[in-house]
């Protein structure tokens, strides 16, 4: 169905207490990156850190974890690297887990998002990019959320899984596209709206890392419906003054500002 009340989801949506200190609105570990893709994981860290507290990163590649060390140090950015020796005591510490920004289509991969997925399985999941390329689906089950785009849903299927199954084993999928879809066992919201510059390459990664930042604190559903819309209607007012001609650092920046329009006390 063609969603237009997205009030009853933003209501939902709970600002940080003023008595709130660090940790207490929002933990998130970022697992991606690969020796091909460097850029995903930083986009998808950056907008989060702009909504929970705390952001740590980390890859299996670790000349990815050198290189955002550096963007740090150039730019002051608030994320912690960790040593991806230590990533499973981040997987227990974080509220969420964000996993597969840059990762590739690899046995690595595969051996990496099953492993962790079958040992935690209680960790409320973002399951993105590489990783959902490489899932094994009975691992997806109730404290997951899958990001997939058309070509990404479709390798998932071609594994033999349906989107019923899927749905009967409590996965919540956001489906991307022109018109994003977000399944939740029988009902199917359909979000609108974005333009022709949401198509640049990471600005789907910005997508997942909003999801999980509103994860948090939030359940699945509002947490994929709201980052759907608000990636939407930021791209949107991006498009008022540069028409297509934005990238995923302009949507970066431009995220959170739209998030506050529809969340501020006053509008």
């Amino acid at each position: 169905m063609k969603f237009s009340n997205f009030n009853l989801f933003l209501k939902n949506i709970n600002l940080p207490k003023q008595s709130s200190h660090k940790g207490q609105n929002g933990k998130l570990l970022v697992i991606g990156g690969s020796k091909l893709f460097h850029s995903s994981i930083f986009w998808a860290a950056d907008v989060a850190s702009r909504v929970v507290d705390m952001v740590h990163f980390t890859s299996p590649e670790n000349e990815n974890n050198e290189l955002v060390r550096k963007k740090l140090k150039d730019q002051l950015w608030t994320g912690i690297v960790v040593d991806w020796t230590e990533v499973e005591g981040y997987v227990k510490e974080d509220d969420v887990v964000l996993i597969g920004p840059g990762m590739e289509r690899s046995t690595q991969t595969k051996k990496i998002v099953n492993y962790l997925l079958k040992t935690f399985p209680n960790k409320k999941w973002v399951v993105d990019g590489g990783a959902l390329q490489m899932v094994n689906p009975q691992l997806l089950g109730k404290n997951v959320i899958i990001t997939p785009h058309s070509d990404e849903l479709r390798r998932l299927l071609d594994q033999g899984v349906t989107i019923k199954q899927l749905l009967d084993q409590k996965v919540i999928i956001l489906a991307k596209g022109q018109v994003d879809h977000v399944y939740q066992d029988s009902q199917v919201i359909e979000i609108v709206g974005g333009n022709p510059g949401l198509t640049k390459g990471g600005t789907g990664d910005v997508l997942a890392g909003l999801v999980a930042a509103l994860y948090c604190h939030h359940d699945s559903l509002t947490a994929a419906v709201v980052a759907s819309l608000v990636n939407k209607k930021a791209g949107e007012v991006l498009w008022q003054t540069a028409g297509p001609y934005f990238n995923a650092s302009d949507l970066v920046a431009q995220v959170p500002k739209t998030l506050w329009r529809y969340l501020s006390p006053a509008s």
